[in-house]
């Protein structure tokens, strides 16, 4: 085995937002290096040696060929990055490129956000919108009660914030971090979405009231005496959203497919949790993801949808039913959010999803759900006559159909301490894919 000190390795280093000292190690490597890589503003604030040769970042490929002939001449090779350069920085991509590597971090600007605000981040899920569809940040958002987001131009706080609208959600954005014009301003998604705001920045959704100081649109200087007053954070634990296993997405520790008794509901009118391990299985819910649970009842598939990490729209017309999906999401930590109304019309201002499960409603639902495009719409039907109507419905649309017809058998007391089986009513699951 070749030992690690053989192999000259790129030595990634981070830099301070605001030009704080670097750390100790850059001073060394500096001065030994033949190559030196960064953006021109990290070039400018470090002393490069007059012999070595300089990259300035645009396009990453001509660097990383540079950087792969330094490493097999045996050149020592220097990148200069922001913060800590193994959140959601260069070093995958280096990684990837098969360059061995030696990291030195700053301070991340997420760190310095929840630093800035006062806030705990232990919790936090930290996801980015840089170079990705931001739909995933935004879901993310609408599912966690404490999220991280990396901006980017077009992808920012007015747009996430647009995607937040009709969430209970206040956010934290976090402009010029570690720089004497720092500010950190809170604001609820309408005002963020008709904000213009300094790229780059970052932006904290936060599921609980805003931190005391931190008053709805008012910028907070840094060092302010109102910017973080000792009872900043409330003492109920929902602004950390930190689970046991400090898992802000992970499966849930007490499973899915949960019994009926883990929820209230009216006459039996729930998801049986064989049928319903079915559903969330086909649903492929997770992070980044949304979920419509159209004609939602007690809410029980789209809950367990919320406790493996996606973002979930419930759809229910019955008062007294929407009443019991807040108790019952209430009662498993998690956040969905309940439209209230009559399916079709009530789908029409929602955003678009990613899955969708049709608990109730007829062919017009069904028909409005296929005109989303959605990538997966999942059926759960008791009457056989609207299978095959649904079945041509989305064939028609371009979907790929599986069916299962579901008939379980629950072990039942009998007098006199023997056991029988009691028959569930069959249940016939339909799974539409799109291409």
């Amino acid at each position: 085995m070749t030992p690690v000190a053989s192999v000259t390795a790129v030595t990634v280093v981070g830099l301070d937002a605001a030009g704080a000292p670097p750390h100790p190690a850059l001073a060394p490597v500096l001065a030994t290096a033949g190559l030196v890589v960064g953006a021109a503003r990290h070039l400018a604030a470090v002393p490069v040696p007059a012999g070595a040769d300089t990259i300035t970042l645009g396009p990453l490929a001509p660097a990383l060929r540079r950087l792969a002939a330094a490493v097999d001449a045996g050149v020592p090779a220097v990148v200069l990055a922001s913060g800590d350069p193994g959140l959601f920085g260069i070093v995958r991509r280096l990684r990837a490129a098969g360059l061995p590597l030696r990291v030195v971090p700053a301070v991340s600007s997420v760190a310095s956000a929840f630093a800035s605000a006062g806030l705990p981040w232990d919790g936090a899920a930290v996801v980015t919108a840089h170079g990705r569809d931001p739909r995933a940040a935004v879901n993310a958002c609408r599912a966690l009660p404490l999220v991280a987001v990396l901006t980017a131009p077009g992808a920012g706080a007015a747009e996430l914030g647009a995607g937040l609208i009709g969430w209970s959600r206040r956010l934290l954005v976090a402009e010029h971090l570690g720089t004497a014009a720092e500010r950190i301003r809170a604001v609820t998604p309408e005002q963020a979405a008709a904000e213009t705001w300094a790229d780059p920045h970052v932006l904290l959704s936060l599921a609980d009231p805003v931190p005391a100081g931190l008053a709805p649109a008012d910028p907070v200087p840094v060092g302010s005496a109102d910017a973080r007053p000792a009872d900043a954070v409330p003492n109920r634990g929902a602004t950390g959203g930190m689970r046991a296993d400090n898992q802000p997405a992970a499966a849930p520790a007490g499973g899915w497919a949960l019994p009926e008794t883990r929820y209230a509901h009216r006459n039996s009118m729930i998801t049986k949790s064989e049928v319903r391990a079915l559903v969330v299985a086909r649903l492929r819910p997770r992070l980044g993801r949304l979920i419509w649970d159209i004609g939602a009842g007690s809410g029980s598939v789209g809950i367990e949808c919320a406790l493996l990490g996606a973002a979930v729209v419930a759809v229910e017309q019955d008062p007294e039913a929407g009443a019991t999906i807040q108790a019952n999401a209430a009662a498993h930590a998690v956040h969905v959010r309940l439209v209230a109304g009559r399916a079709p019309a009530a789908l029409a201002d929602l955003p678009e999803p990613d899955a969708v499960f049709v608990g109730g409603g007829g062919v017009d639902v069904l028909t409005a759900v296929v005109a989303r495009r959605p990538e997966r719409v999942v059926l759960a039907l008791a009457a056989l006559d609207r299978v095959a109507p649904a079945v041509g419905l989305l064939r028609a649309a371009g979907y790929t159909v599986e069916g299962s017809q579901l008939s379980a058998a629950r072990l039942a007391d009998l007098p006199g301490g023997s056991i029988r089986l009691a028959a569930t009513n069959p249940v016939v699951v339909l799974t539409g894919e799109r291409p």
